[in-house]
């Protein structure tokens, strides 16, 4: 405790300024009870304020206010100086982040972050490795490196709406890294209304962002130090004419790139075959690089090393050098349909058909939207009726109903009206547009699809719903009349065809599930499988039949667009972890971000019309971690127009496959950029002449699936990035090193115990090296409020010091206190502003491996660069630093003291104190000494112990 007289000039004291020490300039008296105080702080500001005879339980003076006194707690001074070196840690151990996350990092992930991206700050960088390669784990492991660097405060991820939970998840079970996620109610409920500004760690939806325009006019008016994206794909633009149309989330992407410091794109494929958008999208990383349209040769064939990373699956390896993936098969599993199943495939085709014809005469009469929502609508119900009985029957249904209910309401309008308007009242059905869409999204419906690129799974499953049932090329009521009376014919004929029961698409996966060895396990019991389908109503199909077959329901599961979150990841934790559920039945939504190398066996009970869903399906199972070789059935029939399309593109796949490996997957939705499979498949159901039709197909097919994919991987392979196992070697050679001198947990855990400490917590052990914390000391909440990230929580249940204590078999999940952590940096940052100074004015330590007695000074050097001018934030970043201990004999010899080398030291008794008090000297004179030779002043940067 301190009084107002000890204010004098040159006196450094603590409890002035909310954090730190100062140093008095000048004291005026105000009274008899209040000083006004001009003081310097560490940073150098000047400040003046007055402190009152009150405060004067909060002072207390440093040492006997001179720097390089000697004079500090040794015990105290030890302690801060070990959390200095925490803070930089990453200065002696380069894989700092490593060594303080819950995760094995394979070989690729490790050069992906340090050879590669943490060498280009500030960062504008393409991660564009395969599907199930670890993206996310690599841009976990960034993060946590650039936190722990002290190089990222305020950090956005920005992602599809199905994978924001997993990156939550992800984040905080293998990282300790807490990111909020942008909801809607957060926007109602922030002060400010602006939760981009407020929150340092967030999480957003892309739609979310994209959609709304007041929140990205918000988003334009903060900045982050870093942000990902995750699928960027999907923020695409294109050029029509001379002109770029830029979606939504293209104009996002722009946005985001100017916000952001350190700007990470990650996507599998980052390439639709078209250069001239790929240059677009490149733009987003460096708009002057990419500006312009594209001319070939006015930019480089060489793909952009320097900006962007792929890494294919088949070249991966692991620390041993060995194949990281199994290797990938694909078997086309036909069957014919029944003469019902063929007459009903027939009549809808033909009603598909002549709807498509005549969608093409609105395109024609200028009613482009209007005719490319037509379009998409059949193409959804001629899927159906290749996807099961009860699928066209459930959509033909609705549709008439859906379309009767239009004719009352357009006759009751009619009603209402002049007799002279005439008894052809025209008809607009138009189908209802997810939210955020407007029609004139539709405008490209027709060419390309309006499939995942456009919206997640599991919107796009309710949007197919809604579109199906409404959107018709009737433009009168006489002739909806007419299409509904088509409708009632249909609909009896599918009603016949799933009541008999006779469906040989399922008999086809009965056989496969009941007779192929490669389904069976040792035992005879059905392997881990995945069915995938298109849509809700086959899926339930699929659910009731197997269930019948199997005779125990508990064995099957199933997820499609309508699960809640929770819902999901219970299902997914059933298949992966219960042995007694063997088949998950899914749509595509569980296409999104569900790891599920639990099973290696995928049937494709529907084949997509986008080629990028198989893969994409195919990569649920062939991700890190897999073992097994990954088989995949395809359904096809025989004999119906999509059926020959199919058979001859996947015929021609396996070729490929035999001949390039499995790399064909890669790049089959590339293959398919000049002449989209939709498109055949469209060709192929409204052709006249279907022999014709056949013929043009199979050429195409050939030419794409054949030299196109040859001259892809090719190409991919200029830029594909191939670690060889010399590399390899050189990787886990550096990682051993910096293992030897990494932070040891046991340090850790002895520096945080005695800093919580000090700084008023208790942490009460509970098994071994595992420790409660029942309450955070408010010095550390406080800090933490004003500069820390992530969420400091107000109590911990346990926390842990090294990863192999988090996990603890009945008992509680431990929180990894390491490097990054907000526990840990807000003890730090708490301890450093309160005794900070304790450095500058130096210690006394005895080093019990002396026997020599000899006297000796050991010099803290911290080097650090920083830009000449402050960033947006007002802080100059540091763009290069180091640290050394150099120890400093009597006789002025300077050596190299080692990485930590007052860890053995310890704090001098009583009579040691009064020996070595005349040292005092001669260590300022050797100091004195060092900094002449070294033609630099003494200054702050020195740290003396």
């Amino acid at each position: 405790m301190g009084r107002l007289e000890d204010l004098t000039k040159g006196a450094r004291v603590v409890g002035v300024a909310p954090a730190g020490v100062v140093t008095v300039i000048d004291a005026n008296w105000v009274g008899s009870d209040a000083v006004q105080l001009t003081y310097e702080d560490d940073e150098g500001n000047l400040r003046r304020d007055v402190v009152l005879r009150s405060n004067e339980s909060d002072l207390s003076l440093v040492g006997d206010g001179r720097p390089w006194s000697f004079d500090a707690d040794p015990e105290l001074f030890m302690l801060v100086a070990e959390a200095k070196r925490i803070s930089l840690a990453y200065l002696f151990d380069p894989y700092v982040a490593t060594h303080s996350s819950d995760v094995e990092l394979l070989p690729h992930q490790i050069e992906a972050v340090y050879d590669e991206m943490l060498k280009k700050l500030p960062l504008r960088f393409l991660l564009a490795d395969d599907p199930g390669a670890g993206k996310t784990i690599m841009a976990g492991l960034l993060i946590k490196e650039l936190i722990v660097r002290g190089d990222l405060d305020r950090c956005l991820i920005v992602v599809p709406g199905g994978l924001a939970e997993q990156w939550q998840d992800e984040l905080g079970e293998k990282f300790g890294l807490e990111f909020d996620l942008l909801t809607r109610g957060m926007v109602e409920e922030t002060r400010s209304g602006n939760p981009l500004a407020e929150r340092r760690r967030l999480i957003a939806r892309l739609d979310m962002l994209a959609r709304d325009d007041s929140l990205r006019a918000q988003l334009e008016r903060t900045e982050w130090d870093l942000v990902v994206a995750d699928e960027a794909h999907k923020m695409s633009a294109t050029f029509r004419g001379n002109d770029v149309s830029e979606t939504k989330r293209y104009k996002l992407g722009r946005v985001l790139g100017d916000v952001a410091r350190h700007f990470l794109l990650m996507t599998a494929t980052p390439h639709n075959g078209k250069p001239e958008d790929f240059q677009l999208f490149m733009a987003l990383l460096d708009g002057d690089r990419f500006a312009g349209k594209y001319r070939r040769g006015a930019h480089s064939n060489e793909p952009p090393s320097d900006m962007m990373r792929r890494c294919v699956k088949e070249e991966l390896l692991r620390f041993d050098g060995t194949l990281l993936f199994p290797e990938r098969e694909a078997t086309t599993a036909k069957y014919t349909l029944s003469s019902d199943e063929m007459k009903l495939y027939e009549q809808v085709t033909g009603y598909v058909r002549n709807g498509t014809n005549r969608a093409s005469q609105l395109r024609e009469e200028g009613q482009g939207r209007r005719s490319a929502a037509v379009g998409f609508a059949l193409t959804v119900l001629q899927r159906r009726l290749a996807s099961s009985p009860r699928a066209i029957l459930r959509s033909l249904e609705r549709r008439r109903e859906r379309l009767s209910d239009r004719v009352a309401e357009a006759e009751a309008e009619r009603a209402q009206r002049e007799p002279s308007l005439g008894l052809d009242v025209e008809v607009e059905v138009l189908g209802t547009l997810p939210e955020g869409y407007r029609l004139a999204d539709f405008d490209d419906l027709g060419s390309k699809g309006f499939d995942s690129d456009e919206l997640l799974s599991s919107e796009l499953e309710d949007f197919e719903d809604r579109i199906v049932d409404e959107a018709t090329a009737a433009r009168t009521i006489a002739e909806l009349k007419a299409e509904i009376s088509d409708l009632d014919g249909l609909v009896r004929q599918a009603r016949a065809v799933y009541s008999a029961g006779d469906d040989r698409k399922w008999d086809e996966l009965s056989s496969l599930l009941q007779n192929t060895p490669e389904m069976l396990d040792r035992t005879g019991r059905t392997k881990k499988l995945i069915v995938f389908t298109e849509n809700r109503d086959t899926l339930d199909y699929l659910v009731e039949r197997l269930e019948r077959l199997r005779g125990r329901p508990d064995e099957i599961v199933s997820i499609h667009g309508g699960v809640r979150r929770e819902d999901r990841r219970r299902v997914q934790e059933q298949f992966t972890q219960d042995d007694g559920v063997r088949i998950l039945v899914a749509t595509d939504a569980a296409g999104e971000g569900l790891n599920l190398q639990r099973a290696h066996l995928m049937v494709n009970y529907d084949l997509p019309w986008n080629p990028n869903r198989i893969e994409q399906r195919f990569g649920r199972i062939h991700r890190i971690g897999q073992t097994e070789v990954c088989r995949l059935w395809n359904l096809v029939a025989e004999g119906t127009r999509e059926g020959q399309v199919f058979e001859r593109l996947l015929v021609k796949l396996e070729e490929q496959r035999q001949a390039l490996g499995g790399k064909v997957f890669d790049v089959l939705g590339e293959a398919f950029s000049d002449k989209p499979l939709r498109e055949l498949l469209i060709e192929a159901i409204t052709a006249e002449d279907p022999v014709a039709q056949q013929l043009r197909m199979a050429a195409v097919i050939n030419t794409t699936v054949g030299p196109r994919m040859e001259e892809l991987i090719k190409e991919q392979s200029l830029l594909n990035h191939e670690l060889n196992v010399a590399s390899i070697a050189v990787i886990r050679d550096q990682m051993e090193r910096a293992r030897t001198m990494r932070l040891q947990p046991s340090f850790i855990r002895r520096f945080f115990l005695s800093a919580f400490g000090e700084l008023g917590g208790k942490a009460t052990q509970r098994e071994t090296n595992r420790y409660q914390v029942a309450r955070v000391p408010s010095a550390l909440r406080s800090w933490h409020s004003g500069r820390g990230g992530g969420h400091l929580l107000p109590a911990y249940e346990r926390v842990c010091f090294d990863r192999d204590e988090v996990a603890v078999a009945g008992r509680p999940l431990a929180d990894l206190v390491s490097p990054g952590h907000p526990l840990l940096d807000a003890t730090i940052g708490a301890l450093w502003d309160r005794h900070g100074s304790l450095l500058r004015q130096g210690s006394v330590l005895i080093d019990p491996n002396d026997s020599g007695q000899s006297a000796r000074v050991l010099v803290f050097l911290e080097h650090e660069i920083v830009d000449g001018s402050p960033g947006p934030d007002g802080r100059r970043r540091a763009v290069s630093k180091r640290f050394e201990y150099v120890e400093i004999t009597d006789g002025g010899e300077t050596l190299d003291a080692g990485l930590h080398p007052y860890l053995d030291c310890r704090a001098p008794d009583a009579a040691e104190r009064e020996l070595l008090a005349p040292s005092a000297t001669l260590t300022g004179s050797a100091t004195r000494l060092f900094a002449r030779r070294w033609s630099m002043p003494s200054s702050t940067m020195w740290r003396v112990i």
